[in-house]
């Protein structure tokens, strides 16, 4: 029998339903579950900070837990090593701070203001002095991807046709075009998330578990066994099926 790994969508500052999550998780598989999260730890909502100490404590007890890399981990990460407040992967005029983006709320959570048209350096310099260098460390060692014998976790998605140790960082935290719409294999089943949807979608070679925490919608976990997966629910688990 195949061994339970579980997965959890972009979490976006959403610490309540972080735990409402965990909890769930916990009452399927128990305290010594595997879990992947994939991404996506801040911005937006409202408690960045808790959300990154949550998962640093969790790996300090021994939980089998592996947080994988997202493209809005890498905007706080950027900000603090070199003050840069664009991504060369989306548009130019999008200001991390943005609230589109939600580097505001971010900084916010660890007492930083931060708007659009603030002078940058005092801002830069009040968050290298509020963000503890654990947080920065714990995102800045966050891996791209993980593998199982079934499943490749990764938090945008791969480039079809590259190797997986040849898919550049910004495909693996960015990419949609040529990856949502690709309808091949990749091997494995890809489990990711980024691309808000209304609710997770299995699409055959992928499986998005992103239901839109990051605009306050509800948060989401799976579980597979093989390559079958079940979103958990409070009433259980509940199958997710490839769509028709």
């Amino acid at each position: 029998m195949t061994a339970p790994i579980y997965a959890i969508g972009d979490i976006h500052g959403q610490i309540e339903e972080l735990e409402r999550v965990l909890a769930l998780i916990d009452a399927d598989g128990g305290k010594d579950a595997e879990i992947v999260f994939l991404g996506d730890y801040v911005d937006r909502g409202q408690n960045s900070k808790a959300v990154v100490q949550k998962l640093i404590d969790g790996m300090a007890e021994g939980r089998r837990w592996t947080p994988i890399l997202g493209n809005h981990d890498r905007y706080l990460t950027r900000f603090l090593d070199d003050m840069r407040v664009h991504d060369p992967a989306t548009r130019p005029d999008l200001f991390w701070f943005d609230p589109k983006l939600g580097g505001d709320k971010t900084l916010l959570s660890y007492g930083v203001l931060a708007e659009v048209g603030m002078p940058l350096q005092p801002v830069l310099e009040a968050a290298r002095e509020a963000v503890p260098q654990a947080h920065r460390d714990f995102l800045k060692q966050r891996p791209l991807m993980h593998l199982s014998d079934e499943l490749i976790f990764v938090h945008a998605g791969l480039r079809p046709g590259v190797a997986l140790k040849d898919q550049r960082e910004d495909d693996l935290i960015w990419i949609r075009q040529g990856f949502l719409d690709h309808g091949g294999s990749f091997g494995r089943l890809v489990v990711h998330g980024h691309t808000a949807l209304d609710h997770p979608e299995h699409a055959g070679n992928r499986v998005n578990l992103d239901g839109g925490a990051g605009y306050f919608r509800p948060l989401h976990a799976a579980v597979f066994e093989g390559r079958d997966c079940w979103l958990l629910t409070d009433k259980g688990r509940e199958a997710l099926r490839p769509i028709s």
